[in-house]
């Protein structure tokens, strides 16, 4: 599947070239909150997951993820609205053949809660996915509804944990596809080197209630966070492989790259 290559090839040079191209610039930035998903601050991230090896499948896949985050305030409450949009490339099964299009988009807002602390960071609140995929084989063809919540901790200067969790089920029509029941939880551990290098990992473990596929993989990351201007950058690449899978078209293996912008 060369496309699926082509999109993390290009990916990966960008994350790696980033942090050369702008060095004289890094110096002195605090990485403490670069990977909090409910940090105050208008954010655009660029990034893919190349997945090398599908079970029940004998071959690749590739998703895109372009996400854009801002804060925003409603009375005298604050949320941080985050929406994802994805491009896919999905094996169809048939002949080694593959569909290459838009994903479903995914929206959530988290209502922030006020820890007293400004270093913990507690969201929680609803989660919307739209149908919005241009073929019949990169998405769900349901609207989903449901529940997402995010926790950071970033109290030490040198490590930073957390998660995320959503549940969410689809309703409507289906179009045949399989009705979505679905429990996602992402845990994110992050450790700081120094020169805003820092090491971590933050895999996606899910579970459908509907079929009883899942999927729990581990990784190791490498990212640098630096600045250029009033833009902080996060580049990073994050090998992970599965530990324990069950069900058709779970990633084996797949590597996780990206740049993070928070302006």
């Amino acid at each position: 599947m060369k496309r699926s290559r082509h999109s993390l090839i290009a990916l990966l040079l960008g994350v790696c070239l980033a942090p050369v191209a702008f060095a004289q610039d890094s110096g002195g930035v605090s990485a403490a909150q670069a990977n909090n998903p409910l940090a105050n601050t208008t954010a655009f991230n660029i990034q893919d997951y190349y997945i090398g090896d599908l079970t029940r499948v004998d071959d690749d896949a590739n998703q895109l993820l372009l996400r854009y985050a801002k804060p925003a305030s409603f009375r005298d409450t604050n949320w941080l609205i985050r929406a994802t949009l994805p491009f896919n490339t999905f094996p169809t099964g048939t002949n080694g053949g593959a569909e290459t299009g838009l994903g479903d988009a995914d929206v959530f807002a988290a209502y922030l809660i006020d820890t007293g602390n400004p270093a913990i960071s507690f969201g929680i609140g609803p989660n919307i996915v739209v149908p919005t995929a241009s073929k019949d084989a990169l998405g769900s063809d349901q609207w989903q509804v449901g529940v997402a919540n995010v926790y950071f901790n970033a109290q030490s200067a040198k490590f930073q944990f957390g998660y995320l969790l959503i549940y969410r089920v689809g309703i409507g029509s289906s179009s045949g596809h399989e009705r979505v029941n679905l429990l996602a939880f992402q845990p994110f551990t992050f450790l700081q080197l120094g020169d805003g290098w820092y090491t971590g990992t933050a895999p996606v473990w899910n579970y459908s209630f509907h079929s009883h596929d899942y999927s729990v993989p581990v990784g190791a990351r490498i990212g640098k966070v630096f600045r250029k201007g009033r833009t902080v950058y996060n580049a990073f690449v994050e090998p992970q492989v599965s530990v324990f899978d069950g069900g058709p078209d779970q990633p084996r293996w797949q590597i996780f790259a990206g740049l993070n912008m928070q302006f």
